[in-house]
């Protein structure tokens, strides 16, 4: 916590009791910040040492799940030594990180949280879980392109699964990936001679991009979190 907050939301937020019995317990005499008594007032921070009882608390870290449209050029990184940063683009107030990464030239959903426990059940069974993408290229789609796509592509290194892709236009089409190869669709239509000129994802699992505004974020319901940590 980096900004002073209530007394008594601090308290609840501890799991300890509700703000109104923090209320009590406050009028009472029985708590004590950094040794003093409290009032109803007063206001705390992570750096104070609040007792209720004798009984030292602290505030359960509040997790939080955000949905961010990526604008090209911000980079999926939380170093600060890189200028284009997507945590210095959010400037969000609490500790957050990325679940997965789109890579600089793209755009669309990205996941961010504080919760490490859900981002690395998600990471490690990444492979299943669909990513949908709208994708354009330079040059005119051909039905030998669109089969390819579809029964995998040899990278060299490795080879693509099978994906579901439709064409939604002279150059573009809709592609849902359930693999998490670095850079796979670029990479995909480069074997096939092709060269992407846009890409943005649309959906991530069960969050959808939606209208959400290019640089914008929204906090994800507690259906689609509940979602996420199901599967």
């Amino acid at each position: 916590m980096t900004t002073g907050e209530r007394i008594n939301k601090y308290i609840a937020s501890s799991g300890l009791c509700s703000r109104r019995a923090a209320d009590k317990l406050i009028d009472e005499g029985k708590v004590l910040v950094n040794g003093i008594p409290a009032d109803k007032g007063s206001t705390v921070t992570s750096e104070d040492i609040v007792t209720v009882e004798g009984r030292e608390i602290s505030k359960k870290e509040e997790k939080i799940y955000l949905a961010f449209n990526k604008p090209k050029g911000v980079v999926c990184t939380a170093s600060k030594t890189d200028p284009d940063n997507i945590i210095d683009y959010i400037n969000y107030p609490e500790r957050i990180f990325t679940v997965g990464r789109l890579d600089k030239n793209s755009t669309g959903l990205i996941l961010l949280t504080n919760d490490g426990n859900l981002s690395n059940r998600m990471l490690k069974a990444s492979e299943g879980h669909e990513k949908e993408y709208v994708v354009a290229v330079d040059k005119p789609l051909t039905d030998n392109f669109i089969k390819k796509m579809a029964k995998g592509v040899d990278l060299g290194d490795k080879k693509t699964a099978p994906c579901k892709i439709r064409k939604t236009g002279d150059r573009t089409f809709d592609i849902i990936l359930t693999q998490g190869i670095n850079r796979q669709i670029r990479r995909m239509c480069e074997v096939l001679g092709y060269k992407v000129v846009r890409l943005k994802r649309i959906r991530f699992m069960s969050v959808e991009l939606g209208d959400l505004p290019l640089g914008q974020y929204r906090v994800l319901t507690e259906d689609e979190i509940n979602q996420l940590a199901s599967n």
